[in-house]
């Protein structure tokens, strides 16, 4: 399958994993990068985006099971299990947020700091991995990436949200089902307490009736 994407600075952590892909410019055919077998990663950056969401994204590319074993065994080994390449490519498209039918990309970091983040990104993933085996295209420029995307098989990475204690799904669920349970008990909290606070005027109201008809009681002859 042949993808071709227009780029220029990148957007939220996001990545799109593919097979065989390169990248060249238009004008002229000049080839700027190419890998053989291993992923193809489309890396989008926020505002939001920190050091901690660029070092999360390099270990989950590096470690994701989307290759197949020796024995052939499917979702069993990352391209780092395989010694497989990985081409980066900034992608600032991928936190596009829609207004009608146009796309509104305010969310993406501004190009001038988006540079410095995404050769960062590359810097650590070199360093984690064989420097010689991480491939990039040119940022900010106008390019076509031509992708052969085996299976086809495409997975979207995203970093946890900011705050977040983890980024396994399972524990944030269990975190947020804990949240919701505060959230409750809060909100049940000032209904039961203004119960009990309104229970002892009630019995005020009858202690004193009683203590006025004890008193009715005495002054009768």
């Amino acid at each position: 399958m042949c993808f071709t994407a227009l780029f220029g600075f990148p957007f939220c952590f996001l990545s799109l994993l593919s097979l065989f892909p390169f990248v060249s410019f238009p004008v002229g055919g000049e080839q700027i990068s190419a890998i053989g077998r291993g992923i193809c990663v489309l890396l989008g950056i926020s505002l939001e985006d920190t050091q901690k969401e660029l070092e999360h994204m390099v270990r989950k590319i590096l470690n994701l099971r989307v290759f197949e074993d020796e024995s052939g065994k499917h979702w069993s080994k990352s391209v780092m299990d395989k010694q497989y390449e990985v081409l980066c490519i900034s992608q600032f498209t991928l936190q596009c947020v829609l207004k009608g039918n146009k796309p509104d990309l305010h969310l993406a970091m501004p190009s001038e700091q988006a540079e410095g983040f995404y050769n960062g990104f590359l810097e650590q993933l070199r360093k984690a991995y064989r420097p010689e085996l991480v491939k990039d295209g040119k940022f900010g420029a106008y390019m076509q990436v031509h992708i052969q995307n085996d299976g086809p098989v495409t997975i979207e990475l995203e970093s946890p949200a900011p705050g977040a204690a983890t980024s396994d799904p399972k524990q944030l669920s269990k975190l947020e089902k804990q949240q919701q349970r505060k959230e409750k008990t809060r909100a049940k909290g000032p209904s039961e307490s203004s119960k009990e606070r309104s229970a002892p005027r009630k019995e005020d109201r009858s202690a004193s009736s009683g203590a006025e008809g004890d008193v009715s009681s005495e002054r009768e002859p």
